[in-house]
């Protein structure tokens, strides 16, 4: 019965499911272990409070995930516009008025009555991809025209990347990285990519200059080329942390830089993973990671149209990049940037986009052997139609 239940209501690829599912569990013990001197010292006493907020947002997530594998993913075609529309009023209100400030940097929103804080760069992040998705596949046939195709990808690639390197530089550097592959792959011209990273240097150098992480960024830079001084405080105890792990780890809930390391739960919780469990524990993460990665690609080859596969892959590859970047960042082979570790790090409103990401990929995954026919399509469309001709 319950086999029955999960083929009728969890669609799409079930090792997908599985890998997810899997995540979440890690996640859950991974962040409770590394909250609760945290939580003793400002919830008085009480060490469950994040557990139990982050368990909480990780089943909101989960829902999400499930609500949006449940939708005809060419509606999202349909609405990245309006997405992108929402996303630049928001980032540059963030950025200018009523941003949260945290670690000099104005990020978040915070939702009312709930008091919950929301990143606008994270509906941009999914919008542009989204949106870029869509661009492309429905310019295929023109894909290396400058005015057709590289115009109105410059312009919002620009303004959205441009938008959130004001104040989040990784981010937008990530993002953009991901706009590049995804650009790839819809088969634009080297020559237009080319131009296109010029025009991302010049954008990305005024916003770095012109926003509030010139200097922060600098400083990383500088501290991770300069070996001459010395190494970061968190990189130092993120080290300390690998180094005593060993290859099978100290055991769950028995970390100690836990106790030193500033954000233990979310920039470096890698290194509080191969602290707890070893190396066998880092590369099963790792391992985790790669087959997200493969999974999400064998989504893209077995989509029968252009969105859906464009879609698909930038959506894997920008989750699957950020973890790279930020395992990187754990064991030294990169400069501190600050991004959470999807999937696994303690987040507030981050999980659910995640979860509505992820649900996107497993939309795309089910196949469009399942689509019907959108309003104002005649009755007898294919049931394997051509979705560059929807997007």
């Amino acid at each position: 019965m319950l086999t029955n239940w999960l083929r009728k209501n969890l669609k799409g690829d079930p090792i997908l499911w599985g890998i997810v599912v899997l995540f979440s569990l890690i996640s859950i013990a991974v962040v409770y272990s590394a909250t609760g001197t945290l939580a003793y010292k400002s919830r008085g006493g009480n060490t469950e409070y994040f557990l139990m907020k982050h368990t909480s947002l990780i089943f909101v997530g989960l829902f999400f995930m499930w609500l949006a594998h449940r939708i005809d993913y060419r509606y999202y075609s349909r609405i990245s516009l309006y997405a992108l529309l929402l996303s630049v009023p928001l980032l540059l209100f963030t950025y200018f008025m009523g941003g949260t400030t945290f670690n000099d940097a104005s990020r978040w929103l915070t939702i009312p009555v709930i008091n919950q804080t929301f990143q606008p760069s994270d509906l941009a992040k999914l919008a542009l991809i989204s949106h870029l998705a869509s661009m492309l596949s429905r310019r295929q046939q023109n894909v290396g025209d400058f005015k057709t195709t590289l115009l109105p990808v410059m312009l919002w690639v620009g303004v959205i990347c441009g938008l959130i390197i004001l104040s989040n530089a990784s981010t937008a550097l990530l993002l953009f990285a991901t706009c590049l592959l995804l650009m790839f792959i819809g088969r634009v011209p080297l020559k237009q990519m080319a131009v296109m990273v010029v025009i991302g240097v010049v954008i990305g150098g005024v916003g770095l200059v012109a926003g509030q992480r010139w200097k922060t960024v600098q400083s990383r830079i500088e501290s991770f080329t300069d070996k001459s001084k010395p190494v970061p405080f968190q990189l130092e105890h993120a080290y300390i942390a690998e180094a005593t792990g060993g290859v099978f780890g100290k055991g769950p809930g028995k970390s100690t830089e836990r106790n030193i390391m500033p954000h233990p739960y979310s920039d470096f919780i890698y290194a509080i993973i191969i602290e707890e469990y070893g190396l066998f524990g880092g590369v099963v993460v790792l391992f985790l990671y790669l087959a997200f990665l493969y999974r999400g690609l064998k989504t893209v080859m077995n989509s029968y149209g252009a969105f859906g596969g464009l879609l698909s892959a930038g959506i894997t590859f920008s989750l699957v990049l950020q973890a790279m970047v930020n395992m990187g960042v754990a064991v030294g082979l990169g400069p501190i940037t600050g991004l959470p570790l999807p999937l696994l790090s303690m987040g507030g409103t981050s999980l659910i986009f995640t979860g509505i990401s992820i649900g996107i990929i497993l939309a795309v995954s089910r196949g469009e052997r399942e689509i019907r026919p959108m309003a104002g399509e005649p009755a007898d469309t294919p049931r394997i139609p051509k979705v560059s001709q929807y997007a």
